[in-house]
């Protein structure tokens, strides 16, 4: 099966999906068309301008007034992208760099770009025979594009760099493909784009999407356990206050635990705390935070955000601002604050848990004094918690001038990706941490039974991670319920 790259929408989604199902990719004859359209209008226009155009016949940055004589055009691409190779730090994840391949073939696939039909072919072979570009984290400043990361991305259309085939490092030079020689425009095009900060955010929000129904799930778990009240979940509550991830995180609640012995028990406690009377208020409001940066993200895996953009149709060269990554980072901040927040209020849930209160032993342990029991697995989770709020500052309020003041305010999109990232991977740790407590809890509810749903998650839970009777070696516990979550 094959995914056609075409002008047509294409959702987060969308992309998941063409991934997970292995599909190759190609271009639509509409896509063809328009590449190869632009590209003869450039060639053109180069031959009758006199004027020098920024990034076709000049240098780039505060190199713009430069101009750069015909014959020398493709050295111009070939430096522009070994120029701009200076990634460091950590290897970005495989999974990111196959998306960052995908969003930067559907850029270009537009055809204001101007790069020849050749180039978008030879990222195609590298995206459908999973050779993925060894790209790095550190080095982009989110504006005039994500610069470095996008260099290293491409770096092997020359020839040079090194890729990942099968979980093996090779130099690029070593792999079946002939190196492309870029013309003109095409290195600036290569470069200029948001395609690292959106494939982080691409990945950070399909991942997003699933760990929002476990916060769901895992809770009820909590809410019976903790023997809490069905009154916050009441339909009338949130009609008064209807907002669209409220609403619907209390019908969740309410139908996940519809037929539980242990919710429609009589309750003793007149309140339950925050942590479980207002999981729709926040689990919703998270939730609603998830749906903005999925559509601030639509629009921007749809976009064209190279410079220049070149219109055929218009007859025009135009050098603007769409590399410029503001409001990936600001939404990538608030993601950040979203997900932090749905870790914060699941700890408080597991502290409740083993606090000893509501008939629950202390820590969760049958012989509390001799065993521990849950004691420690919460100040993991309280350290995770305190780390993500250190994370949360805010990279998209900080801006460092680069090439001589000519990019004088940049967006730090790239590093409000990277940061969004710890801070899911580290809500994954914190949920696995409520799973393991809510399952030790609800034991000590029988022989009453929460829902058939809950009952059927608790059931295979068990096959992996076992009650605990006695102290053990926790560690491997959490280990086990993150790859329970991770792969149901």
């Amino acid at each position: 099966m094959a995914h056609s790259i075409s002008s047509h929408k294409i959702s987060i989604e969308d992309i998941a999906k063409i991934i997970a199902n292995g599909e190759s990719i190609n271009l639509s004859t509409d896509a063809k068309d328009k590449i190869n359209a632009c590209r003869k209008y450039l060639d053109t226009a180069i031959q009758k301008s006199e004027q020098p155009i920024y990034g076709i016949n000049t240098g780039f940055g505060s190199l713009c007034n430069v101009k750069i004589n015909n014959e020398q055009l493709e050295q111009l691409q070939y430096n522009l992208l070994v120029s701009h190779a200076c990634g460091t730090g950590d290897i970005v994840p495989s999974e990111i760099v196959k998306i960052m391949l995908l969003l930067k073939i559907q850029s270009l696939s537009y055809g204001h770009s101007a790069v020849d039909i050749k180039t978008v072919e030879g990222l195609i072979h590298f995206y459908n025979e999973n050779i993925l570009p060894i790209v790095y984290e550190q080095g982009s400043l989110g504006a005039s594009g994500d610069l470095s990361p996008l260099a290293h991305l491409c770096l092997p259309l020359v020839g040079i760099g090194k890729v990942q085939i099968e979980n093996e490092v090779v130099d690029a030079s070593e792999i079946n493909f002939t190196p492309i020689k870029l013309q003109s425009k095409e290195g600036l095009a290569l470069l200029n784009g948001t395609q690292f900060m959106s494939a982080y955010g691409v990945y950070i929000l399909n991942k997003a999407q699933q760990l929002s129904k476990w916060v769901d799930l895992i809770a009820c778990i909590s809410i019976d356990a903790f023997d809490a009240r069905m009154e916050p979940f009441h339909e009338l509550i949130h009609k008064v206050r209807p907002h669209a991830g409220q609403i619907n995180t209390a019908k969740n609640i309410l139908s996940i635990l519809n037929d539980s012995e242990i919710f429609k028990q009589h309750k003793t406690a007149v309140q339950d705390p925050y942590s479980f009377r207002c999981i729709p208020q926040v689990h919703g409001a998270s939730k609603d935070v998830i749906a903005h940066v999925t559509q601030v993200f639509e629009t921007e895996i749809n976009s064209v955000t190279d410079n220049p953009n070149v219109f055929p149709d218009e007859d025009i060269i135009i050098s603007g601002g769409n590399f410029h990554g503001q409001a990936l980072a600001l939404a990538l901040d608030y993601l950040s604050l979203g997900l932090a927040e749905l870790g914060n209020i699941s700890e408080r849930r597991t502290y409740l848990l083993i606090s000893g209160q509501r008939n629950l032993p202390p820590f969760l342990a049958k012989e509390a004094g001799l065993n521990s029991g849950m004691m420690i697995p919460q100040y993991t989770a309280a350290s995770i918690v305190s780390q993500n709020k250190q994370l949360c500052t805010p990279a998209s309020i900080d801006s460092i001038p680069s090439s001589n003041g000519q990019e004088d305010h940049v967006s730090m999109g790239a590093n409000a990706a990277t940061k969004c990232l710890k801070v899911l991977n580290n809500l994954e740790k914190i949920l696995a941490i409520e799973l393991l407590n809510a399952t030790q809890a609800l034991e000590f509810r029988r022989p009453l039974k929460s829902s058939k749903q809950i009952e059927k998650i608790v059931s295979d839970y068990r096959k992996t991670v076992s009650f605990n009777t006695s102290d053990r070696f926790l560690h491997e516990d959490i280990m086990k319920s993150i790859e329970f979550i991770r792969n149901n």
